[in-house]
């Protein structure tokens, strides 16, 4: 009896270990499953160019690294980790005291990103090193992700922290963790380009492929990694203009014939020629044996394919045949409207644009009920903002018209525009070479000639030779100590020329160079002089006296006496090259 309760505590406790064990594996692999992409702060270190060759610099401009090596590689500003190839290829990563790191693995290399245009153009948390022919993944601590088991570690392209990944010929992904999120078993792994202002790509899913002896066939797995069609489509893509990150709709073909999948469910079956997307409508105008019709977003048919064209133009779909043309609105119902007349909507439900095409093409607006607020006479209307359109006249000058059809600015520019994610609207006069910068209530901020229009986040910065004006996104004017607060000086123009004073006004650098830019982070500012740049340091003291000639509208960024390049696709370095 002693034996047998003995043999059941031993029972329970293998019970316990297993159990305990399962959710240890669990944990682990849930804890690599998610991936924070690095933030960078602040910028700590910079490539260095002098005579082709490289080294690294600090924020202060000081050499930390000598200008020896044949390439240098800082995968994270922040951190001092820098990847220095020498002539022979050899590789050696170096930190700021010009120590030599991670000696224990072979052939350290950054991760290039793909697609992806920034001066941050490495994954910032891992290298790939090779060893016997094989790769696999460290951190910038030197601590081991993955055993050196991949044929090829590299960026998947779009989507930063993810990897693409090729073992016995085969690709998968996986993430900077070292999690495999997509198992190595497919011959092409490709980014569907899903793409959100809030996430950028991080909702977008993969389309796989295998190779068979029709040829490759292609299935999709979506930004979970779970599999919604299997690999077995001729064609196959995501149609990225319908914003939802939760549900994913599909165009795929099978022996020629296009079908719509929603998720793992099939919403319109393969039997058609053609299946394109129409945003405005939130539609899909099919083609079968060069006949067209519609259907909507949940794949019912609403328009019978029996027309020889379909066309759609704002809100209205017009289906012709040799009988007949109709027009539709986006649910199927017929419209008695003239086939001449456009209907767009606009980013105010209130209006709408609409367009007449029976004698000549004219705009107008009408409201959301469709009655008319302004006739069709002009050349081109564009919604503003508020109850504002930018309207065109006959001789193709623009100007702002409002909801009465009156006008708040003069047909006169050529260009008129409101300012991405600002309430400021830039207007142009190209004969003049003016620019004007106007509030949203159209009240005028700025007039100046020849002028350089720049947007950051929190301000825009408008500039010429002789004089620079800050405003914030909401249009007010601002001085450069508000967008500058932590800075010792600030530039000042007297008499034509400039020079720099404290906060109280005193002048601390004299009234006398052609051009110059406010401190930048790193506590330097560009002064022309006689068409040539140098730099100032904080202190108001000379740093490098204007010897450099550069071929450029911008005005340069400095540190110390190095200036900056960019070059690629968002790559930069800083020389003293004259």
């Amino acid at each position: 009896m002693k034996k047998k309760y003995i043999a059941i505590i031993c029972i329970i406790i293998l019970i316990i270990i297993a159990v305990s064990a399962f959710f240890l594996i669990k944990n682990n692999i849930d804890s690599k499953k998610t991936y924070e992409i690095a933030k960078i702060e602040e910028y700590n270190y910079f490539v260095l160019r002098q005579d082709d060759k490289y080294g690294v610099i600090d924020r202060q401009g000081n050499i930390l690294i000598n200008p020896t090596y044949a390439e240098v590689k800082i995968p994270n500003p922040e951190k001092a980790v820098f990847v220095c190839k020498e002539e022979n290829d050899n590789i050696k990563i170096l930190n700021n005291n010009n120590e030599e790191l991670m000696t224990e693995y072979e052939q350290i290399e950054p991760i290039k990103l793909k697609n992806i245009q920034s001066d941050l153009m490495y994954e910032k948390s891992v290298l790939k090193y090779k060893k016997d022919n094989k790769y696999g993944l460290i951190n910038f601590e030197g601590k081991e992700i993955t055993k050196p088991e991949y044929d090829e570690i590299d960026s998947l392209g779009y989507k930063e922290g993810e990897l693409l990944v090729k073992k016995d010929n085969k690709y998968g992904i996986m993430n900077i963790n070292g999690y495999l999120m997509i198992p190595t078993e497919y011959d092409q792994i490709s980014v569907d380009k899903y793409y959100t202002d809030e996430n950028s790509y991080k909702d977008a899913g993969y389309i796989v492929s295998i190779t068979t002896n029709e040829g490759y066939r292609y299935g999709y797995i979506n930004k979970d990694g779970k599999k919604l069609l299997e690999t077995e489509y001729n064609e196959l893509s995501r149609i990225n203009e319908i914003e939802n990150s939760q549900d994913v709709y599909i165009l795929c073909a099978k022996n020629g014939q296009y079908g719509i999948n929603k998720n793992e469910e099939n919403i319109i079956p393969n039997e058609y020629q053609s299946i394109t997307y129409n945003e405005a409508n939130n539609i899909f105008i099919v083609e079968r044996s060069k006949k067209y019709g519609v259907r909507n977003i949940n794949g019912k048919e609403i328009i019978p394919v029996e027309y020889s064209q379909i066309d759609t133009t704002g809100i209205y779909i017009y289906a012709q045949n040799q009988e007949e043309n109709k027009v539709f609105n986006s649910l199927g119902e017929e419209q008695n409207i003239s086939s001449n007349i456009e209907i767009l909507n606009t980013d105010n439900e209130n209006y709408r644009i609409k367009i007449d095409s029976t004698n000549g093409t004219k705009y107008g607006v009408v409201n959301k009920n469709n009655e008319q607020i302004i006739e069709e006479k002009y050349n081109y209307i564009k919604y503003l903002s508020d109850n504002y359109f930018i309207a065109s006249a006959e001789n193709g000058k623009l100007g702002i018209i409002d909801d009465k059809d009156s006008p708040k600015l003069e047909l006169k520019y050529d260009a008129i525009e409101k300012i991405y994610n600002k309430d400021i609207i830039q207007a142009n006069i190209t004969s003049e070479n003016i620019t004007e910068l106007y509030s949203k209530d159209l009240q005028q901020l700025c007039s100046i000639q020849n002028a350089i229009v720049e947007s950051n986040k929190d301000y825009i910065k408008i500039y010429n030779d002789t004089e620079t004006k800050y405003f914030n996104n909401d249009g007010q004017e601002l001085q450069n100590t508000d967008i500058f607060p932590n800075n010792n000086l600030y530039s000042k123009i007297e008499n034509g020329k400039w020079g720099f004073v404290d906060k109280t006004g005193n002048v601390k650098v004299d009234y006398q160079y052609d051009r110059v830019t406010e401190f930048n982070e790193y506590g330097f500012a560009a002064v022309q002089k006689d068409g040539k740049w140098g730099a100032i340091n904080q202190n108001g003291e000379v740093v490098i006296e204007p010897t450099y000639e550069l071929n450029s509208s911008e005005t340069p960024s400095f540190i110390g006496k190095y200036y900056k390049v960019t070059y690629g696709v968002g790559e930069i370095y800083y020389t003293d090259k004259v």
